[in-house]
């Protein structure tokens, strides 16, 4: 495990400002030099974009429920790996977790899993002295949690942050920094939480610029440096994941992670995609040679959900990484033996998704020819008949429409089809987030038997397409993107 001083950004709820004092932390340590290292509990795709904006690297996730306890430290060493500091962004309240699961997938949890002292965030807006209870009240919930100081914030007046300060004064809590009410750190949110950093780069880069000089006027950075370096050293055994290691271990549609191989040199642009660094020994997916299939991920405003991991597990199993961005691009990559369609809003940019023929009829006549597709979320609305009314790519026979429900939980699932992604019985846990309606909702041949929140089946396969609403994390399953690459170098 990587020596790393870490700190864990939690509230007692959501709205607290979690997003606003992590984010703002990650741009105020990198604009004094330090390489930061940001980390999101939980399944949330949109806030790493903002947390990777304010430092430079790739947000990268942290789920206990997706990836297992075991993974949440090799693949927080995987990402802080030669930083100088990493900050976790908490998800909802410091102990919510997985419904039904106590515990498991919440902040608290992963704080422990990374021994991380916690700082609290707490809306101080409509409350005095009541905070030192809601303070005290935290932190002796759970003795293994070391809430170890509290940041105010939405605070209104001199007089208000008298009162609370002199409140927490006998908490033993430390208050390590104070903020007032700014709208101009506000980000604009509509149906699935905040609008990704691709969608407003330039309002959203002001916006983080902001985060960072708002936090560093009202936080004590010494403090708060002083308090991440005082984190013990990191569970014994845990190791540092690797993509490599993980595909050589993993067998097809599943597999474990052996985390002792060294991680592959940086990611290189050339032209206008990018691509991942080369595979196991340079060659093809067995490290052969036989030369290295394209596989197209799609990107740009409206595919912006993506694991950092998952592109890695690609390039490690012997792929060539491309990204393209199916709003501009009429063509696929050249030469794309396989595609990925990750999630995003393509209800929010359905005219210009339909407008792109060109891409479209490409990505249907790849999908014809019986080249491995993975698509989920928005990827499945964007291979079926019509979103909305609009045409899409027509590869499945299905529509799309928005709806007013909103589908949101952990899933357990099982393969039930044999597929370019996962063996019939292949095992996952992951994720759902939507407020779309495919109708039918899965075809002659589904690709997961669901078993919570109800059962049911979900999800198309034919051919080598596989689609489906689950958001999942390769990491806890590398099988995926070997299994996913040897079909597309066939």
């Amino acid at each position: 495990m990587v020596t790393i001083p870490r700190l864990v950004i939690a509230a007692p709820a959501s709205g607290s400002g979690k997003t606003t004092v992590a984010t703002g932390l990650m741009a105020a340590f990198t604009r004094r030099g330090l390489a930061v290292s940001p980390h999101k509990v939980g399944p949330d795709y949109i806030d790493p974009g903002y947390h990777s904006l304010a430092t430079g690297r790739a947000g990268r996730n942290l789920d206990a429920y997706m990836c297992g306890p075991e993974l949440v430290a090799p693949l927080f060493a995987h990402g802080a790996r030669g930083c100088d500091l990493a900050i976790v962004e908490g998800v909802m309240g410091l102990y919510d977790g997985a419904s039904g699961k106590g515990e498991l997938a919440s902040t608290a949890h992963v704080a422990k899993l990374l021994q991380a002292p916690v700082v609290l965030v707490v809306d101080a807006s409509s409350q005095s002295r009541s905070v030192a209870a809601l303070v005290h009240g935290f932190a002796s919930w759970d003795p293994e949690v070391r809430i170890s100081g509290v940041i105010l914030n939405k605070v209104g007046t001199d007089r208000h942050e008298m009162l609370l300060r002199d409140a927490l004064g006998e908490s033993g809590v430390p208050v390590m920094g104070v903020l007032r009410r700014a709208e101009q750190v506000a980000t604009p949110s509509r149906h699935l939480g905040l609008v990704p950093v691709a969608e407003r780069r330039g309002d959203a880069v002001a916006a983080v610029a902001a985060m960072g000089a708002q936090v560093s006027d009202g936080c004590d950075l010494d403090a708060l440096m002083a308090l991440a370096r005082s984190a013990p050293r990191s569970p014994a055994g845990s190791g540092v994941w690797d993509p490599v290691a993980a595909v050589r271990g993993a067998v097809g549609g599943g597999g474990g992670c052996d985390a002792a191989v060294p991680l592959p040199g940086p990611a290189r642009n050339r032209g206008s995609g990018a691509r991942m660094p080369d595979g196991p020994e340079g060659g093809g997916p067995d490290g052969s040679g036989r030369g290295r299939p394209v596989v197209a991920v799609a990107g740009g405003p409206a595919f912006t959900f993506s694991y950092a991991e998952h592109g890695e597990l690609l390039a490690a199993a012997g792929a060539e990484v491309v990204t393209f961005d199916p709003l501009r691009d009429v063509a696929l990559p050249e030469g794309t033996r396989g595609l990925v369609i990750g999630g995003g809003f393509p209800e929010v940019y359905a005219p210009e998704l339909s407008a792109n023929e060109p891409l479209r009829k490409a990505v249907a006549d790849l999908a014809a020819a019986g080249a491995p597709v993975a698509a989920e979320c928005a990827g499945l609305l964007y291979l079926s008949r019509s979103l909305d009314g609009l045409p899409m790519c027509g590869v499945l026979d299905a529509e799309g429409r928005m709806s007013k429900r909103l589908t949101l939980g952990y899933r357990e699932a099982v393969a039930i089809t044999d597929s370019a992604l996962a063996a019939v019985g292949t095992r996952l846990r992951g994720h759902e987030f939507h407020r779309t309606v495919l109708e039918p909702g899965a075809g002659s041949a589904p690709a997961w038997g669901m078993h919570l929140p109800e059962r049911r089946v979900e999800g198309f396969v034919q051919q080598g397409v596989h689609a489906s609403y689950l958001h999942t994390h390769w990491a806890s399953a590398p099988g995926i993107a070997r299994r996913f690459v040897e079909r597309a170098a066939r």
